[in-house]
C-alpha cells in the first residue's frame, strides 16, 4: 500500500445519508476479481443515467469540484460487507472519505486497502459542506500523525481517532502481513523467551 502521513487536497462533497455499498459499487460489477478498474464504476447508477449518458447533475460530473478526498453524508458505507466499495473508491482517486458515522465493515475494508476513513462531528461536516459548496477549491489538510482534520485558511478543524495498529500500517504503507514481516525480529526474540 501507499504511505499515507499528510494529504492537502480539495474535496468533493456527497451530501447524502445512507449512503451503502450497492450505491457505491452495483453488485453487477463484482464479477471482477482484481481490484483494477472498479473506480469506473464508482456510483455508477448515479454518475450516468439509464440511457448510459452523463448525469451531468451528479456532483463527481460537477467540474467545479475535484480532489482526492470525498465528503460524505452520515452513515455512509452501509449495507453488505462487499471490499468492492472500498476498491472503487481507492481506484476511482480518493484516499480520503470524510463522514460523520462509517458503517464498520466498510470502515474496515477502507483500512485495509489503504483508504482512511476520517469520522468527524456532524457539527463539523455540516460546516466542511458549507465551506466547499460556498467555495469549491477549499483545500483541506488531513495529517494522519496528529489525527487532525482542517480546512486551510480557516479556523475550522477538529481531531479523529484511529485504531493505533491501522494507523501504524497506513503511515509506514503496510497490509497486515507486511506488517508481520517487519516485525520478524520482535516475534523471534518473543519467540526465544518462552519455554516450552
Amino acid at each position: 500500500m501507499e504511505k499515507f502521513t499528510t494529504l492537502k487536497s480539495s474535496a468533493i462533497p456527497l451530501n447524502i445519508e445512507n449512503v451503502d455499498t450497492d450505491q457505491i459499487i452495483p453488485a453487477r460489477f463484482l464479477k471482477a476479481t482484481d481490484r483494477e478498474g472498479f473506480g469506473d464504476n464508482v456510483f455508477r447508477d448515479w454518475r450516468y443515467n439509464k440511457d448510459g449518458s452523463l448525469n451531468e447533475d451528479f456532483v463527481l460530473n460537477d467540474s467545479k469540484y475535484s480532489g482526492s478526498i470525498l465528503v460524505a453524508g452520515d452513515n455512509f458505507g452501509c449495507g453488505s460487507s462487499r471490499e468492492h466499495a472500498a476498491w472503487a473508491i481507492t481506484n476511482y482517486g480518493f484516499k480520503v472519505v470524510v463522514s460523520s458515522f462509517f458503517a464498520d465493515i466498510f470502515k474496515g475494508n477502507a483500512l485495509n486497502n489503504g483508504l482512511l476513513p476520517v469520522q468527524v462531528s456532524e457539527e463539523f461536516l455540516n460546516q466542511l459542506f458549507s465551506q466547499i459548496e460556498k467555495e469549491p477549491t477549499t483545500t483541506i489538510e488531513v495529517n494522519l500523525e496528529d489525527q487532525t482534520i482542517s480546512v486551510l485558511g480557516s479556523d475550522l478543524s477538529e481531531t479523529f481517532e484511529i485504531d493505533a495498529y491501522k494507523k501504524t500500517c497506513l503511515i509506514n504503507g503496510y497490509d497486515d502481513i507486511d506488517y508481520l514481516v517487519n516485525s520478524k525480529e520482535l516475534i523471534e526474540a518473543f519467540e526465544a523467551q518462552k519455554t516450552y
